[in-house]
């Protein structure tokens, strides 16, 4: 028995009815995550975090962090997997980080040499180093250890960090229990 006339001409219009609220309603998810993830974090933010991971990493014969987009990599990862306390001390710690590349150099961070970044960076790091040997378990990670630890997980785990900085060998993959090691190869990722 065939439904009614009616039904069939329907039929098609609200399945294209449904797909299309479906489709309505994926874009403004789009456009919620878009909004959502730069609320907090600028362009320029992002630019800066970049710098930050390509001094931390640069580019050698291999690409450096900036390539793999590491500034946008670091606010993802700050926006959606950190406490609400590290969130704050990482945004405070881009506007410190500045200051005082102002502050030793009359220049910002971005605008600074390559060796004036590094000079700063290595300071801060002797600086985290010193206040994770005495921080109380609650209290948060300092904002330079963040950034560089970002830098890091975001590089190594990136297409350009594991195709380009290590030998990437994809899986699966048979098991060579004795490798021969030259000095200076590449790490396996």
């Amino acid at each position: 028995m065939c439904p009614p006339a009616g039904v069939i001409c329907i039929a098609p219009l609200l399945f294209f009815a449904c797909f299309y609220k479906f489709k309505v309603f994926i874009s403004s998810l789009r456009v919620h995550e878009v909004a959502r993830f730069t609320e907090s974090f600028s362009e320029t933010d992002i630019a800066f975090l970049d710098e930050v991971g390509d001094t931390i990493l640069p580019a050698t014969s291999t690409p450096g962090a900036k390539a793999a987009k590491i500034g946008q990599f670091m606010t993802v990862m700050v926006n959606d997997c950190y406490e609400p306390a590290s969130q704050k001390v990482f945004k405070e710690g881009l506007k410190k980080l500045n200051d005082l590349s102002e502050k030793q150099f009359d220049n910002s961070f971005v605008k600074a040499s390559p060796q004036q970044r590094k000079d700063l960076l290595i300071q801060l790091d002797k600086e985290q180093k010193d206040y994770m040997k005495n921080k109380k378990k609650e209290d948060p990670s300092h904002y330079f250890r963040m950034m560089k630890e970002l830098t890091l997980l975001g590089y190594f785990t990136s297409e350009i960090g594991t195709k380009q900085a290590r030998r990437h060998t994809p899986v699966p993959g048979r098991y060579d229990a004795c490798i021969p090691y030259k000095k200076g190869d590449k790490a396996f990722s």
